[in-house]
């Protein structure tokens, strides 16, 4: 389904929500967990508008910040947090792999472009092919893992056939620097900033190797008694990234307030990420399970995963 037609299925969701909902079974707290690169949730946190958007159903919001997505993960199926920011496509796998109880709420359209394996600029490496052997940063689970094991597999290399050193964003571009690590698999704003400040250079993209669409997930339980208050969640989302697209230097000075980056920094990163947001369809899960498997064959998850298995949230009808 399109961005605008689920904007307007929501839209019209958000105006039965009132009536729908009473302020006794609303009232609470919403506990949202999100990463430093979680663009619209930090737009949205920033302004107060998803605040404005809940208060009417008596819901108050409160925000949690992760370092990467696994942790967000964990916190969900521990009942710490009710939603989480977008993640990177792996994220819900290595969950579901370790029995998460999580479900799909909403969709990032690809952005193939938006995450790179990087070295620096004077490095010798000129291919793929050339990391075999090579000590490799990487953070354990995000979309960069699945993007450095594609890039391998394309070359006939397994994953074996690198070291890994799974690191955050900011140790990896440090380990980067300094010359501990010869290559770094980063995702924006991260990548942007690497390539305008330390002169990296990018080896390879994600471009036909990984779609590398973002997912925001829900608590099974909070997605089951609460799905009126994740409408006005996807209602605003949509907006937003509407509102960054057509938006594109008042959207990077407001984020540059938040990252502290170079505006032009994060204008070049928001132009390679989609932000489309998009109802999840089990249709749309196909990547999911090629990412899966892909994981498993390499023995990097505990236990074969179903993608499809997990639950898919539905705009409710009344």
């Amino acid at each position: 389904m399109s961005a605008l037609p689920l904007l307007r299925a929501a839209s019209l969701i958000l105006a039965l929500a009132a009536v729908a909902l009473g302020p006794a079974e609303a009232a609470g707290t919403l506990r949202i967990g999100y990463q430093r690169s979680s663009t619209l949730i930090a737009l949205l946190r920033q302004d107060g508008s998803l605040e404005k958007a809940l208060a009417p159903q008596g819901v108050a919001v409160s925000w949690h910040e992760f370092t990467s997505g696994l942790p967000i993960m964990e916190a969900l199926n521990t009942g710490s947090i009710d939603v989480s920011a977008d993640v990177a496509d792996t994220v819900p796998i290595f969950a579901q792999a370790a029995q998460a109880r999580i479900t799909y709420l909403a969709q990032e359209a690809a952005s193939p472009s938006a995450q790179a394996i990087l070295v620096p600029g004077d490095s010798p490496l000129k291919s793929v092919a050339d990391l075999k052997g090579r000590k490799i940063a990487v953070t354990k689970g995000a979309g960069s893992h699945y993007l450095l094991l594609a890039a391998l597999a394309g070359e006939g290399l397994p994953f074996r056939s690198i070291v890994p050193a799974y690191l955050s964003p900011a140790d990896g571009r440090t380990a980067l620097a300094s010359g501990s690590v010869e290559a770094w698999v980063a995702w924006d704003p991260f990548l942007s900033a690497a390539l305008e400040q330390s002169g990296a250079r990018i080896l390879r993209d994600g471009t036909g190797l990984s779609l590398y669409k973002r997912y925001y997930l829900a608590a099974d339980d909070y997605a089951a008694r609460h799905p009126e208050i994740l409408a006005v969640i996807v209602v605003r989302l949509g907006e937003t990234g509407a509102w960054v697209k057509a938006n594109p230097d008042a959207a990077a000075a407001r984020l540059a307030e938040l990252w502290k980056l170079d505006p032009g920094i994060i204008r070049k990163a928001n132009e390679r990420r989609s932000y489309r947001v998009e109802r999840v369809t089990r249709g749309d899960l196909a990547e999911q399970q090629t990412i899966a498997d892909a994981f498993r064959a390499e023995g990097l998850l505990p236990r074969a995963v179903d993608a499809s298995a997990l639950a898919v949230w539905e705009p409710p009808t009344r």
